[in-house]
């Protein structure tokens, strides 16, 4: 399957599943490409932004097993082929 360059925005609400989001970041590193995170702390809001390059499967687990998470959001997108 053909890798494609994307990313994933994640919003963290809860820091209850902090340690689980760290986890399934690691689990993933192979495709994450680099990452950035952004307190926003009058909100009480974490930003994290990946930037990312897989195959659509492998960024649809990802994106997957992060929705899952109570307390955070996420959202992927990738380029076009």
């Amino acid at each position: 399957m053909e890798k494609r360059i994307g990313a994933i925005i994640i919003l963290v609400k809860d820091k209850e599943n902090v340690h689980k989001l760290n986890d399934i970041l690691t689990h993933h590193a192979s495709i994450i490409i680099g990452r950035q995170g952004i307190p926003i702390r009058d909100r009480g809001v974490n930003v994290i932004s990946l930037v990312i390059e897989g195959t659509q499967d492998e960024i649809s687990t990802l994106s997957g097993q992060l929705g899952k998470l109570e307390g955070i959001s996420s959202k992927a997108v990738w380029a076009k082929e």
